[in-house]
């Protein structure tokens, strides 16, 4: 699996076969008689928190009428190129995750040109690189910005305590000032034996967290894959399998039932956090609500995650559709999202708004969780990311899952990871 937060929450809410426009649902036209309401497909993964926005909608809208199509994140994003690939079978709506988007926005006939129903009078609701990351070669904006991945750190304040390390989250910051703070603090986790708990789960999100934090990775800005020849992305691989190598690890894969499993257990004291990674945390260690706090990241800032709501062509309502992502995606609709499942939001505007910074979240005990997540975004540097960004990333992650599985030493692993990559692209 991936470590995209489409995986976060793999549930099918509707069938496969609600695919398309239509559909027989009616509404009242007000003198006795009904008319066809339009459906609204749209295709998720993972954690939108979108539901209570489509109950919103359909009240202001009552001719319309929205069905979700959730998968896990693969799956989603393969069945899109499929559909796209095939003319038939798209959502209305499709989301599509920024490790995807450099995919599908090399193919941007496939989709509807936003800026043709007006998405340049909207485009200064985001930062410039979160608008150029949808942007095609040719000019083609086939996306709206959803949320951003900006970056945190998860714990147990119960099993801090265990461990006889400080829990108040000020205190916690100032031990990981940078990464090998991280390791040193998870080397005195691991000295206090405690005897079901290890101090991170495993490599994958460690590995995407430190990766996150450069200013290149994957690719440079000329679409050329640079694993090779950018030391930021041996440096991510090396300090998780230095921290892998000094025990830190749970062994627990990440996105699997035993990594969700986990989180109720207290098997891991910490994990990297970005933003959407609270709305996971709070559905899964739904028994743990003021046991976990947020502190800020080694390094201070990063991104990882976040997406675009795009139009198919194949669209039977697109003007409709539009109107929809449109609205999920404007400021006002972000900061619900936000207040209610932690995805942090990609407009700009609410960067200063008290209603973001001001916000905190009880399940992590109070933590300023808007002024934490609000600070991080401001100051992170956005990495370009190309066509195949979260397929290289997979091979690299399979690498040091392997490491960790005692299967090959790491520069075994990272040589077969090349390899893989040069397969990819």
């Amino acid at each position: 699996m991936r470590y995209q937060r489409g995986l976060i929450l793999p549930l099918l809410l509707v069938a496969a076969t609600a695919c398309g426009s239509g559909g027989p649902s009616t509404v009242s036209t007000g003198d006795g008689g009904t008319k066809a309401k339009t459906k609204l497909v749209i295709g998720t993964f993972g954690e939108f928190g979108y539901k209570s926005l489509y109950d919103e909608y359909e009240k202001l809208h009552p001719d319309i009428d929205i069905v979700e199509r959730v998968t896990a994140a693969e799956d989603h994003h393969r069945r899109i190129a499929t559909n796209l690939a095939t003319g038939k079978g798209a959502a209305d709506i499709e989301a599509i995750e920024e490790g995807w988007i450099g995919q599908f926005k090399a193919t941007p006939d496939k989709f509807v040109n936003l800026l043709d129903l007006g998405a340049d009078k909207i485009k200064s609701q985001w930062p410039d690189w979160k608008w150029a990351t949808s942007l095609s070669k040719d000019g083609k904006q086939i996306g709206l910005g959803t949320d951003v991945g900006g970056m945190a750190m998860c714990y147990r304040t119960d099993l801090f305590k265990q461990a006889g390390l400080p829990t108040n989250r000020d205190e916690v910051s100032a031990l990981w000032t940078d990464w090998d703070g991280y390791i040193a603090t998870g080397k005195k986790f691991a000295a206090a034996k405690l005897p079901k708990s290890a101090f991170m789960d495993g490599p994958r999100v460690m590995y995407r967290s430190v990766l996150g934090q450069s200013e290149v990775g994957l690719y440079d800005s000329n679409d050329q894959v640079v694993v090779e020849t950018n030391p930021a992305v041996r440096a991510a691989y090396d300090k998780t399998i230095e921290a892998v190598q000094a025990g830190l690890s749970a062994k627990i894969e990440a996105w699997t039932p035993n990594w969700n499993a986990g989180f109720q257990r207290g098997s891991f004291a910490t994990i990297a956090c970005p933003s959407w990674m609270m709305a996971f945390i709070q559905e899964q260690a739904k028994n743990a609500a003021g046991k976990w706090d947020i502190a800020r990241i080694p390094g201070g800032t990063g991104n990882w995650g976040g997406s675009f709501l795009t139009l198919p062509k194949q669209g039977k309502n697109i003007d409709k559709a539009y109107a929809l992502a449109t609205w999920l995606t404007a400021p006002e609709q972000q900061a619900k999202v936000f207040r209610s499942k932690g995805n942090f939001p990609s407009t700009t505007s609410l960067y200063s708004d008290p209603v973001i910074t001001e916000f905190t979240n009880p399940f992590f005990n109070n933590a300023p969780v808007g002024k934490i997540f609000s600070e991080s975004v401001q100051t992170m540097k956005a990495q370009y990311l190309g066509p195949k960004a979260g397929d290289i990333n997979t091979a690299i992650q399979n690498a040091l899952v392997r490491v960790e599985q005692g299967k090959q030493n790491p520069d075994e692993a990272w040589t077969q990871a090349v390899a893989e990559v040069k397969k990819i692209v």
